[in-house]
């Protein structure tokens, strides 16, 4: 059954108070591998779900990060998709894929320690259109941060020089297959999402450019939903220190005021 969990190993945790386990669950029938993060205590938690961005081991889910963001007090576990680190079947950049995603939102649910009605979902990168795929298809679903989150598939096309070799052969160009850019970008599904959505984005970001962040705001709010922005004047892709912790520190405290 989807969202199934069919292995849990654990491996030894960089945080003694904080469990780290190595995942096997299903998705579409694949087996499918992630990290699952939980802190030590006998009290339920919410759910937080990390979707990563990149594809293959570009970007792959770094056990530091989710254990930043378990020591705020969630149970956090991390999809890689399909395909990598041993899982079956193949990426195709938020495709099929974005199932993995919200597959992975079930292993919260289903598990024992995890608030039900506390699952909240944050996609970096290419992991923000994946959150917003998950927050369309999944009513229980809390809360959304996309953090420097690609919002239009197409114009990650026109911006990504370096990416369009992959995308080509991924997803075929935008003017041969403008349907399939189409239904890769979240923006077109947001009329489903019930939940809050946070967006933090840095201006300067040379990866995901600033306009996803404007595109997905103006999308959302044109639809009546409830969001909010962090846009960061200074900042690119990846935010330094010590602003990315504090940032971590803040959306946390966002999520549970939700």
């Amino acid at each position: 059954m989807d969202g199934q969990v069919i292995e849990k190993l654990r491996l030894p945790s960089p945080h003694p108070r904080i469990k780290l386990y190595f995942v096997t669950y299903l998705s579409d029938g694949l087996k499918v591998k992630g990290y699952l993060t939980e802190p030590e205590t006998d009290e339920k938690l919410p759910g937080f779900l990390y979707l990563r961005g990149g594809i293959k081991n570009v970007g792959m889910p770094r056990i530091a990060r989710l254990i930043q963001f378990s020591a705020e007090g969630f149970i956090v576990f991390a999809p890689f998709y399909r395909g990598n680190k041993g899982g079956e079947g193949q990426e195709d950049f938020a495709g099929h894929d974005r199932n993995d995603a919200i597959n992975a939102c079930l292993v919260l649910h289903n598990h024992a320690k995890v608030q039900k009605h506390h699952i909240h979902l944050f996609g970096f990168s290419r992991g923000g259109a994946m959150a917003l795929f998950t927050a369309a298809s999944l009513g229980f679903v809390r809360s959304t941060v996309c953090w420097n989150g690609v919002s239009d598939m197409k114009l990650t096309y026109e911006e990504r020089i370096d990416l369009r070799r992959m995308m080509k052969r991924v997803i075929g160009t935008p003017t041969k297959y403008p349907d399939r850019y189409d239904w890769r970008t979240p923006l077109n599904t947001t009329a489903k999402i019930l939940c809050p959505v946070l967006i933090i984005h840095g201006v300067k970001d040379e990866h995901v450019s600033i306009e996803h962040g404007y595109r997905l705001e103006a999308n959302l709010k044109e639809q009546g939903k409830k969001v909010e922005t962090w846009y960061f004047e200074k900042f690119i892709h990846f935010f330094p220190e010590p602003d990315n912790r504090n940032t971590v520190v803040q959306l946390t405290e966002w999520m549970k005021r939700q």
